[in-house]
């Protein structure tokens, strides 16, 4: 379905994100309301004029995905949210924003038709959150990808605070328990409360607030400034 943009994925402008970020209004109730939210038609002109018609038509069906998965229980979000978010383009930061790191915002992420895997990682976070899965219930975690030998993002999921947590990836897009993925090496999570290490699987030491990452509070900010209202 994305595959099918009318503006492939390529380097985006830096000040072109700064104008995205600025003039995006994304007006949202508390993510336990229903996620009843909209665009202004500004925001939505302005995806249109920057980006295109398809990139206009990714955001009406995330929109619509959203209000209507509030119901369904939380493997079915889960579900629903990677699968979409996996169709679209990967594409490094360096090519896609021009810099060597760079976290992207959902409402970027879908309006530019790709990402890295922290964009994945973040735009799911962040969907499954408005959706209205607790923060407490999810992680965004980086791991090394021994396979591919480097470092990578994926969100993982907690049904329980000692539960073997599901992996939502971009690599494998099936999802499947951490334990499963034998090529995926943890090393630190967070979300909105807390920064954990891992020490070894299942034996997470927990060592302080998520706001001594430096990008994490960048897109904080980014996602406050679109009205991105939803608490961390």
């Amino acid at each position: 379905m994305y595959a099918s943009a009318d503006r492939p994925v390529t380097r985006v402008p830096l000040m072109l994100c700064v104008l995205l970020a600025g003039v995006l209004n994304l007006a949202c109730q508390s993510p336990c309301a229903g996620g009843e939210f909209t665009l202004s038609q500004q925001s939505l002109t302005e995806i249109r004029q920057n980006y295109g018609e398809q990139a206009l038509h990714r955001i009406n069906l995330w929109q619509d995905m959203i209000k209507s998965s509030i119901d369904l229980d939380d493997m079915q979000k889960l579900a629903v949210t990677n699968e979409f978010f996996n169709r679209l383009t990967f594409v490094s930061d360096i090519d896609h924003w021009g810099k060597e790191d760079y976290w992207a915002t959902p409402v970027q992420m879908l309006a530019s038709n790709g990402g890295d895997c922290e964009d994945f990682s973040i735009a799911k976070y962040f969907t499954l959150r408005q959706m209205g899965i607790p923060a407490e219930r999810m992680r965004l975690t980086y791991v090394k990808a021994l396979e591919l030998n480097q470092a990578h993002m994926v969100l993982t999921y907690y049904s329980t605070p000692d539960a073997d947590p599901l992996v939502l990836d971009n690599l494998v897009t099936d999802i499947r328990t951490s334990s499963s993925r034998t090529d995926l090496l943890p090393v630190y999570s967070f979300n909105g409360s807390g920064l954990w290490l891992v020490k070894a699987r299942g034996m997470d030491q927990h060592v302080g607030d998520p706001n001594r990452l430096s990008r994490w509070k960048e897109v904080i900010a980014r996602i406050s400034d679109e009205q991105f209202a939803v608490s961390r």
